[in-house]
């Protein structure tokens, strides 16, 4: 495909939403440039747990499907974890029921009911791991990545901008829809888990889960709407390796490796529109995927690049 200008892309935000976008769109062969206003390692989708569920996402039906076509390029890429950083891990959502879920659940490969809950095999994401993969994979199809503040989406110099901003559109887009959901995570070494585990009570700030990751296990968690701390509370995380060690008395006596604090990019719903910029350019939107952006994250760039270059 010919590369002129009319194909330039530069995609604001450099987290699962942004670089997954961008390569999808460098490897149709657009000239794409991620702007980020901070590396990829510091961004909320870096602390994020990592496993793939449709979790605190609006609206339930789309949110869905996108999770589906992530499920599926997911799967595919847990045949190479060690380059990838995904894996399928079995595990137990505890308190979980399919008629509590939208009809998305029915097509997730081996879903089933268990006496505690729902367990399947489900992709597992250690993302620093990932997101250093999709740089590289987005560097092979000739795209780019600057560390570059971005004030005013109009104002960026390509065809298309995509903004993939997350929380940061609440000031940039003007957004006041969107809204912090802090999530806090405790890195302890792992005593021998090898399953994953979650317990959400959605009327509480308060839940239980474990991840095993390859070289440690993340205990959660919390759902804290509006708080913009970024600040661990000692408090918190003492209360997270009690609730997980509660389920598995092991995780009591792990050692605590770090914490990490992440602000989920709460919205009612996720917003996935093109908008027209000044000299028939366009602006398309992909942000506000609270607590699943990694589980959407390919559904909706494959959305947002049929935005940017509806077919003809």
């Amino acid at each position: 495909m010919d590369s002129g200008p009319s194909d330039e892309v530069i995609v604001v935000g450099g987290g699962i939403a942004g670089l997954t976008t961008a390569v999808l769109l460098a490897e149709s062969g657009r000239r794409v440039r991620v702007w980020a206003r901070e590396p990829a390692e510091r961004t909320t989708s870096a602390v994020a747990g990592g496993l793939w569920w449709p979790y605190r996402i609006e609206p339930e039906p789309l949110a869905g499907a996108w999770a589906l076509e992530s499920l599926g390029v997911y799967e595919e890429l847990a045949a190479r974890p060690e380059e990838t950083g995904v894996r399928l891990v079995e595990g137990v959502h505890r308190g979980a029921r399919l008629d509590g879920l939208g009809s998305w659940a029915g097509r997730v490969p081996g879903l089933r009911a268990v006496a505690e809950g729902l367990a399947a095999r489900l992709p597992v994401i250690d993302m620093p791991v990932h997101l250093a993969w999709l740089r590289r994979r987005l560097g092979r199809a000739g795209g780019t990545v600057e560390v570059r503040e971005v004030t005013d989406l109009a104002a960026v110099p390509a065809a298309v901008v995509v903004n993939c901003t997350g929380l940061g559109a609440r000031s940039l887009v003007p957004d006041p829809a969107v809204r912090p959901v802090r999530g806090q995570l405790v890195v302890a070494e792992n005593p021998g888990v090898t399953g994953w585990f979650t317990s959400v009570d959605h009327s509480s700030a308060a839940s239980t889960y474990f991840i095993p990751q390859p070289d440690r296990l993340l205990l959660g968690g919390t759902a804290e709407e509006d708080d913009w701390s970024l600040e661990p509370d000692p408090e918190t995380a003492a209360a997270i390796v009690a609730r997980c060690a509660a389920v598995r008395p092991e995780i009591a006596g792990a050692r605590v490796l770090a914490h990490r604090v992440g602000l989920r990019p709460a919205r009612d719903e996720v917003r996935l529109e093109r908008q027209p910029l000044p000299g028939g350019r366009a602006l398309v939107h992909n942000y506000g995927h609270g607590g699943a952006g990694i589980t959407v994250a390919w559904g909706c760039a494959r959305r947002s690049a049929t935005l940017a270059f509806p077919p003809s």
